[in-house]
């Protein structure tokens, strides 16, 4: 009987043992199994954030709208807008950026009396300068860029060929413009991602100032015309470095 006990105790012993080590064993495994895996993710994620963001040329097209005021004492407008931009990266966070907007919509001239009623209006923006990406992951990335050049704007299009200075509208001319604007960009692959770009633009265009009776010019107005506007689009990332 105690030789039958103790045999017992003892198989039951080693079974435990057995039962733990495999316990032990199957918890280690199931770890390094998970070190494994993490490491491979992190590699593969180091490996499409050095893939994205090594190529040497940024292609971008999209449209939106901008709150314009065509006029010194006008009410803003909306207006569409498209936009295509190209970007030499030198590094992962610095680019030179060549940007090409137009902008269309229908000014708010209110009563007059050449019984002309929200004309067509138009602009276009040829800008350039540096941007930089602050922030980047495998699928997000942000960048801001300051940009400067000229903006074309045509005010006469839709007055019935009354001057758009008599309608209380910026002169037809080319003026400076400039842009502050933030790239926010969702990577759908390491070569296409989709952009939202949130963008104030800046416009010098000036007005001749006319007697209300007379219609005689006066004089210039004018400063810099604050706008502010939204651009979503397609990026497609090209060659690399």
């Amino acid at each position: 009987m105690f030789r039958y006990t103790l045999r017992a105790r003892i198989a039951l012993t080693l079974a435990l043992s057995a039962l733990a080590f495999s316990s032990v064993s199957q918890a280690q495994e199931r770890h390094t199994r998970s070190r494994r895996e993490n490491a491979n993710r992190q590699a593969r994620i180091r490996r499409n954030i050095e893939e994205t963001y090594s190529h040497t040329w940024d292609f971008a097209g999209g449209g939106g709208y901008l709150r314009f005021r065509s006029g010194e004492f006008l009410r803003k407008n909306n207006e569409v807008t498209w936009a295509v931009s190209a970007a030499r990266n030198f590094s992962p966070e610095w680019s030179v950026v060549g940007d090409v907007r137009g902008s269309y919509g229908n000014a708010k001239v209110g009563n007059n009396p050449f019984n002309v009623y929200n004309p067509l209006i138009t602009q276009y923006t040829f800008m350039a300068g540096p941007q930089y990406r602050f922030y980047r992951t495998e699928k997000w990335a942000a960048a801001v860029h300051v940009l400067g050049g000229a903006a074309l704007g045509n005010f006469d299009g839709g007055t019935k060929a009354f001057p758009a200075r008599d309608l209380g509208m910026w002169n037809t001319s080319t003026a400076a413009a400039f842009s502050v604007g933030v790239n926010i960009d969702y990577n759908l692959s390491p070569n296409v991602a989709f952009r939202l770009t949130p963008t104030y633009v800046g416009t010098l265009f000036r007005q001749t100032t006319v007697d209300s009776t007379s219609l005689v010019p006066t004089g210039t107005a004018g400063g810099v015309q604050n706008n502010l506007g939204l651009n979503v689009g397609i990026v497609y990332r090209w060659g690399h470095k």
